[in-house]
C-alpha cells in the first residue's frame, strides 16, 4: 500500500457511506493505495481478516497490473487471485461481508460499488483454548488466550454487528501495553463508557501485565476485599455482558476480560444457567448462594455455640459434640483457626504445584492430616466435617475472585464469634451488609437489584426466570435499549398452531 491511513479515516464524500457505522470502532481500518493511476480504498476489520491473505491480495494488485494501463474497478477484480471474490453494489451486503471477515476494495469517492474479497482470519487461534477456571458441562467451552488480537477476533466472530465498538489505547509507561474497551453502541449507557475510558486514561502505571491489575486500578473502592468487576475467561460470559449493556476491557498478555458495572449477584451466575431449563438453572444458582452463606458462617457458628450457646443445642447432638471434644485441650476458637489455616495451607500448596501433584497433595494430605489431628486430640471430628464442607462450599462460586473474598472473610467472623458469640456474628453480618450497600461498580450500586430495590430486575438475580420473562435488560445498567427480544411471537405462533 502506498499511503496507509489512520484507523478511522474520514471520507470526503457528500453522499451516504454504508460503511460509516463501522468507522466508530478502532479495529476498522481504511487505507488508500494507487493502482495504475486509480485511487482505491481498502476497508477491513483487522480483528477478522487473515493477514497473510491480505498481503497476497495487495501484492497481486501492485504487481500484476501494469502501471501503464488505465484500469477500472472491474479490471482490478480480475487480478485478485482469491476464490469467491465478487463485485457488489448492495449496501447491506458490504457491511455483512466486512463482519464475516472480508476485504472491501472500492474507488475513492465511489461508495456504492466495491470488490468483496473473502479472507476470514484464523491465524493464532489455538485448538486447546478451553476454559480452565470456569468449566461448564453444558454449553460452549471457548476461552481466551494471551494474544489480544485473537481474543478480539473471538468476540467479533460471535457478534457480527457494526454496533460492537472496540476502542484501543496504550497504558503503562514502561510496558506500553495495548488495552481495548468493548461495548455495544445503542445499548450501553454512554456515561458508563465515558467513565471507563476516563478511569483507564487516568492510570499512571509503569507496567500493565494483566487485566486484573486494571480491575484494582479503576475500582471505585480499593479497600474492599470484594471484586467490583467481573473477571472471566469465557467468551459467552463476555458476550452476554455486552448485549445486556455492560462494558468490557482486556489488555495484551491477559487471557481474561473484566466487565462492569457488576453487581454482587453477577458472581453467582454461571453461563450454564442459561443453557439449562430455567427451573434447574434457578436451583443451581440458589445452591451456590446457600453454599457461600454456609462457607462464611458455618465455622463461626460452631465456635459461638460451643463457647457461649451450647444450651441451644439439642441434647442428642450435644452429647456427640462433648464426646468429640473431651480430649481436645484447646478452646473452640483455637481449634477452628488451626483447621482453617491448615485448609488454606493445603489450598495454596495445591495451587502452586503441578496439577497432578497438587491434586494428590490436596486429597492425601487432607485425609492424613485430618485423621492425625483427631487421633492426636488436636481437634474434634465434627469440626473437621464442618471446615471441610465450608472449604468445599467456597468453591461453588463461578468467579474465582469471589471465592477468595469468602475465604478471607471467614477469619474475622470467627474472631467475632469467639469474642461475643452469636452477637458477634450478627455484628459481622451487619458490617458486611452495610459495606456491601455502600459499594459501587463503575458508579452503579453493587447490591442492585435489592438495594436500591428494582422489582423487575429480580427475575435474573437470586433465580433465573424463563426466557419469556427476561426479555428486558437490567434497569440498573441504564441501557439505551431495554428490549432484548420479543418472546410474545413464539406464544402467538403456538396458539395459531393449536387452533
Amino acid at each position: 500500500m502506498s499511503s496507509p491511513a489512520s484507523d478511522n479515516q474520514q471520507m470526503s464524500s457528500t453522499s451516504h457511506d454504508p460503511l460509516d457505522p463501522c468507522r466508530r470502532s478502532d479495529d476498522f481500518i481504511v487505507s488508500t493505495m494507487t493502482v495504475s493511476g486509480l485511487a482505491l480504498e481498502v476497508c477491513y476489520y483487522k480483528t477478522l481478516v487473515d493477514s497473510h491473505l491480505l498481503e497476497v491480495a495487495i501484492h497481486s494488485l501492485q504487481e500484476r497490473i501494469p502501471s501503464s494501463e488505465e484500469v477500472n474497478l472491474h479490471d482490478v477484480l480480475l487480478h485478485i487471485p482469491i476464490e469467491e471474490t465478487n463485485l457488489t453494489n448492495q449496501d447491506e451486503e458490504m457491511v455483512q461481508s466486512l463482519l464475516q471477515g472480508s476485504l472491501l476494495i472500492r474507488q475513492c469517492g465511489q461508495t456504492h460499488e466495491c470488490i468483496v474479497v473473502p479472507m476470514p482470519g484464523k491465524e493464532g487461534i489455538r485448538s486447546d483454548n478451553d476454559t480452565e477456571n470456569e468449566f461448564s458441562v453444558i454449553g460452549p467451552k471457548v476461552g481466551f488466550v494471551e494474544a489480544m488480537p485473537v481474543n478480539l477476533h473471538l468476540i467479533r466472530t460471535q457478534l457480527r454487528t457494526p454496533n460492537l465498538i472496540i476502542k484501543e489505547m496504550t497504558l503503562g509507561s514502561l510496558s506500553q501495553s495495548q488495552v481495548a474497551i468493548l461495548y455495544m453502541d445503542g445499548i450501553a449507557d454512554p456515561e458508563n463508557v465515558s467513565r471507563m475510558e476516563d478511569r483507564l486514561k487516568g492510570i499512571d502505571f509503569d507496567a500493565v501485565l494483566d487485566t486484573s491489575q486494571l480491575d484494582q486500578l479503576i475500582a471505585d473502592n480499593s479497600l474492599t476485599p470484594f471484586p467490583l468487576f467481573t473477571t472471566t475467561e469465557r467468551r459467552d460470559r463476555v458476550i452476554y455482558a455486552l448485549i445486556t449493556g455492560q462494558v468490557a476491557v482486556i489488555s495484551e498478555g491477559s487471557p481474561s476480560f473484566i466487565t462492569g458495572p457488576s453487581t454482587l449477584f453477577d458472581f453467582f451466575v454461571s453461563p450454564e444457567d442459561y443453557y439449562l431449563p430455567w427451573a434447574l438453572g434457578s436451583f443451581f444458582r440458589l445452591i451456590r448462594i446457600f453454599g457461600v452463606i454456609f462457607s462464611l458462617f458455618a465455622s463461626a457458628l460452631y465456635v459461638a455455640l460451643m463457647t457461649f450457646h451450647y444450651e441451644v443445642i439439642p441434647k442428642e447432638l450435644l452429647g456427640k459434640l462433648i464426646s468429640s471434644r473431651q480430649n481436645v485441650p484447646f478452646p473452640p476458637f483455637v481449634e477452628a483457626i488451626f483447621l482453617e489455616t491448615t485448609i488454606e495451607f493445603l489450598r495454596e500448596a495445591g495451587a502452586r504445584l503441578p496439577n497432578r501433584i497438587g491434586q494428590t497433595l490436596g486429597i492425601v494430605g487432607g485425609i492424613i492430616l485430618g485423621q492425625a489431628a483427631v487421633e492426636a486430640a488436636l481437634t474434634s471430628n465434627v469440626l473437621i466435617i464442618i471446615v471441610s464442607l465450608s472449604a468445599l462450599a467456597s468453591f461453588v462460586t463461578p468467579i474465582y475472585k469471589m471465592s477468595n473474598a469468602i475465604r478471607f472473610l471467614r477469619f474475622p467472623i470467627i474472631i467475632l464469634a469467639a469474642i461475643w458469640g452469636a452477637f458477634g456474628i450478627a455484628i459481622g453480618l451487619c458490617f458486611l451488609l452495610v459495606h456491601l450497600s455502600r459499594l459501587k461498580s463503575l458508579g452503579s450500586p453493587y447490591m442492585a437489584p435489592f438495594y436500591p430495590m428494582r422489582f423487575r430486575d429480580l427475575k435474573d438475580s437470586l433465580i433465573r426466570a424463563s426466557y419469556q420473562q427476561t426479555d428486558k435488560r437490567p434497569s440498573y445498567l441504564r441501557p439505551l435499549s431495554f428490549i432484548r427480544y420479543k418472546p410474545g411471537r413464539v406464544h402467538q405462533t403456538n396458539q395459531l398452531d393449536e387452533e
